[in-house]
């Protein structure tokens, strides 16, 4: 059995805690950055834990059409 990994990106204080629960966060305090770490997950990442100013970054059409399965964290 392939156990998916887990990632979150976004501002870093609304993501370094998950670190605690094993999750590759990634870092991303602009557009640009969160755009850069969606293209750089590893090829095993099965969820993808957004902020809202993450998914607004990505939009729509790349959240929902991605490989991967996301979820927008609360405001």
């Amino acid at each position: 059995m392939t156990v998916a990994g887990v990632a979150a990106i976004g501002e870093r204080l609304r993501v370094l805690g998950l670190t605690t629960a094993g999750v590759l966060v990634l870092p991303a305090e602009d557009p640009d950055a969160v755009r850069a770490a969606w293209r750089g997950l590893p090829g095993d990442t099965g969820l993808v834990l957004l902020t809202p100013a993450a998914a607004d970054a990505l939009g729509p059409e790349l959240v929902d059409a991605g490989p991967v399965l996301t979820a927008v964290m609360p405001s």
